[in-house]
């Protein structure tokens, strides 16, 4: 995914009600959208360097958007939620129809040959993406989170209590049963973790769930996005997963 144009660098000061956030940019403070409901622990930390978007679109109220924020370890953690969805979907188009040697980061997906964004699956949900193969009626559901919180090496999700998050692995697993596959990607914004496991000191009954779906045949994945000022990438490198 690359930015329309140069993020541009700036100091992030702090972030209030929830979906603003100050900054120092060229000794004048600016005010941002910040496009991220959860928590940002081990983010919000005021004085690290930031970088931003800025839009030309005269409708919008913010013309900049917080992108990523420096963390003490030195590495950029980026805090949009949009950007996951988006890198994904790009390498999974990437990927499906492909040789396995041509993307083996990726080669589970490369069997496949359609990928369905925002596949409804009741009334109430729509998972991220719903991949299948032209020869059975079959799919490969996945799920993407995002992955901002890094604690002593390793990456952490949620962020937050997530009864949303509950409910998918719930219904990953009910898709299970039906004979499907599933996946959970979660897109690490960070470089400064080499493990990922389910953050229980926040949501216990996530990282149980995490567990027994595990147990029952999930696929986790948690893919590093390569972040810089001018793109964002899925990579194809994955944490160990600890659970």
């Amino acid at each position: 995914m690359k930015y329309s144009r140069k993020l541009q660098e700036g100091t992030f000061l702090k972030r209030y009600k929830r979906f603003f956030a100050d900054i120092e940019f060229e000794g004048q403070t600016i005010v941002a959208h910040v496009p991220n409901t959860g928590s940002m622990k081990s983010v919000n930390n005021p004085g690290q360097l930031c970088l931003f978007s800025q839009s030309d679109n005269p409708e919008r109220k913010l013309k900049f958007t917080l992108e990523m924020i420096k963390s003490p370890t030195g590495s950029w953690v980026g805090v949009n939620t949009a950007t996951p969805n988006t890198v994904v979907k790009e390498a999974v188009l990437n990927s499906i129809g492909k040789s396995e040697n041509e993307v083996p980061g990726f080669a589970h997906w490369a069997s496949f040959h359609e990928a369905k964004p925002e596949y409804k699956i009741s009334a109430e949900t729509r998972l991220d993406f719903a991949l299948k193969k032209k020869d059975t009626d079959k799919m490969h559901f996945i799920e993407v989170k995002n992955v901002t919180l890094g604690e002593d090496g390793v990456a952490k999700f949620p962020d937050a209590v997530t009864e949303r998050g509950q409910k998918h692995l719930r219904e990953l697993m009910a898709l299970m049963e039906q004979g499907h596959t599933a996946e959970l990607v979660f897109t690490v914004q960070r470089h400064d973790c080499a493990t990922f496991s389910p953050a229980d000191d926040i949501d216990p009954e996530y990282g149980r769930l995490l567990r027994e779906a595990s147990t029952k045949g999930l696929k986790i994945s948690p893919h590093i996005i390569d972040l810089t000022p001018t793109e964002a990438v899925l990579s194809q490198n994955k944490l160990e997963v600890v659970l």
